[in-house]
């Protein structure tokens, strides 16, 4: 596995393609075909020539540095009717010249890599280059508020931990492109919430549309899109592989202008991937349930846990999946043997191969857990949980009881910051303001928000094809089982999986950027054109 090292970008202006098509609304450099009050397809064609031109410095992952200068079109809005041009926009940077040689990126990979976290609004209105947007964003596109909901631990990553894969495609030769999204935090003059669910995802399918509608303007092969996020962005990215083309976001995108041009994308990579809320709060439980909480110190209350896990263990053997490499089904009673034996060992064992023998030894005298044998690692599931320790969150850790998590605010509506989504939390509502029975809307929009309602059961034709899924071994801001089922149901439907878990890595991690370049090409068949 190649050892992660930082990816540095050094930019340079140098100057400014044929600008006749840029215009400022609003301080932010549009597209002039972008136009908010024109449904017309004429609205959404792409300008080539309204670039900018700019260079920078890109070290690889084995150090090496490469100078690339790239075309950089900044913050096109890629639907004709938006809501919010800041946050509906996106960024293309297409590579020309690498080490001195010219590149041609006309069939190149596109990578569509957001910046959504905490299911935040992210924008990139600001970016001054690649890899330099904004992130998640504040109502009025500042800082999130420290009052925004989130008090169960629950603010997730900001997805800048993938800066890195973009800077890495461009030195590729690749295209990339970066969408901004609305989030649950983006409220309007009358008080209305307009960036919950499921704006995020309707708002990146609009942006993939955006793009295949402009195929043959918009350098780059648009049916070779690999899309890549991390946390709630590694949840939306693995919802856009998965929900591909799917019928059920027509009402939605219409009501935006999207462009008359499928969503579909060809491969998918996910890190840390916060998604299958509907049953989130078991699996978190089924995974962590007896550790102590970080802010209390304490373990959770045993009888709420036990409740939920129960609830995890009919949906686990609803899914009927089965484990990779002949596991065979996979039940909540033997998870844990599937996730040591296909995931935690082989991680552990890449992580000690890789260390000198004298740095192995001194990690195995710290951790008398582990076993080495014969170059391998083998250790149970109960001393695994006790070497992480302390959980992140407390319990319910998504829908939380006193709608204090982020999550209560993705599913808020109208002038309602938050709100319940599963029966047993709005049952066990602690304000006093939750009703009897959910509203009516949620079902749907918990359907719309996760991938596994397109891979389980009847599959979506549309999605992905090929899955890359990150997790750290440390990440208790989600449960292991999530990315490992997400993988198991998108293999089980002969789908191409690459799927590991990063050794004593928390939330966020990606060590191993550079082998995701090189799948993207492998799993595209690109070979860079010079």
């Amino acid at each position: 596995m190649v050892k992660h090292r930082a990816v540095k970008r050094r930019t340079v202006v140098m100057g400014i393609g044929a600008t006749a098509g840029v215009a400022a609304v609003g301080g932010i450099a549009l597209n002039a075909h972008a136009s908010s009050d024109s449904a017309s397809s004429d609205s959404l064609v792409f300008d080539p020539d309204a670039y900018t031109k700019l260079t920078t410095t890109v070290t690889d992952t084995d150090g090496n540095d490469h100078a690339v200068t790239y075309h950089f079109w900044k913050a096109i809005t890629y639907v004709a009717k938006p809501v919010d041009e800041k946050y509906q926009s996106l960024n293309v940077s297409v590579p020309v010249e690498i080490d001195g040689k010219a590149v041609d990126a006309t069939d190149a990979p596109i990578l569509f890599a957001n910046s959504v976290g905490g299911y935040m609004p992210s924008s990139v209105a600001d970016a001054t280059g690649i890899g330099a947007s904004g992130g998640i964003m504040g109502p009025g596109g500042g800082a999130p508020s420290a009052s925004a909901p989130g008090a169960n631990g629950n603010t997730n990553a900001t997805g800048g931990a993938l800066n890195s894969n973009q800077l890495l495609a461009l030195a590729a030769g690749y295209v990339v492109i970066e969408p901004g999204a609305r989030g649950r935090t983006l409220k309007n003059s009358d008080g209305e919430y307009y960036g919950t669910a499921p704006a995020v995802i309707v708002d990146l399918k609009a942006a993939v549309r955006y793009v295949r509608f402009n195929k043959g303007r918009i350098p780059g092969d648009v049916d070779r899109i690999v899309s890549a996020g991390t946390s709630a962005g590694g949840a939306v990215s693995a919802l856009l592989g998965a929900s591909g083309d799917s019928p059920l976001y027509a009402k939605y995108l219409k009501e935006l202008g999207a462009a008359d041009a499928g969503d579909a994308i060809f491969a998918t990579g996910a890190w840390c991937p916060i998604t299958d809320l509907d049953h989130a709060d078991g699996a978190y439980e089924w995974n962590w349930g007896t550790n102590v909480t970080q802010s209390t110190g304490k373990v959770v209350d045993q009888s709420v846990s036990k409740d939920l896990i129960s609830q995890f263990a009919e949906y686990q053997a609803s899914l009927h999946l089965k484990g990779l490499s002949g596991f065979g089904p996979l039940t909540a009673r033997n998870l844990d043997d599937y996730l040591v034996q296909r995931y935690l060992e082989p991680s552990a064992t890449r992580y000690l191969t890789d260390l000198s023998d004298s740095d192995r030894a001194t990690y195995l005298a710290a951790n008398t857990f582990i076993t080495w044998k014969n170059g391998r690692a083998t250790f149970t599931w109960a001393d695994f949980l006790t070497h992480v320790g302390a959980r992140k969150k407390t319990t319910p850790a998504f829908d939380a009881f006193d709608l204090s998590a982020g999550e209560n605010n993705e599913f808020g509506a109208g002038t309602t910051e938050t709100r319940h989504f599963t029966s047993y939390s709005l049952k066990h509502d602690t304000t006093g303001s939750a009703g009897t029975r959910l509203d009516s809307d949620i079902p749907e929009k918990l359907r719309l928000m996760n991938p596994m309602h397109f891979l389980a059961g009847k599959a979506n034709p549309g999605r992905s094809k090929h899955w890359w899924i990150r997790l750290g071994t440390k990440d208790s801001d989600t449960s292991l089982t999530v990315s490992a089922n997400l993988a198991a149901a998108a293999a089980g439907l002969g789908d191409e999986v690459d799927h590991l878990y990063y050794w004593d890595q928390g939330h966020g991690a990606n060590t191993d950027p550079g082998d995701f370049i090189k799948w993207i090409a492998k799993v595209t068949g690109y070979r860079k054109a010079r």
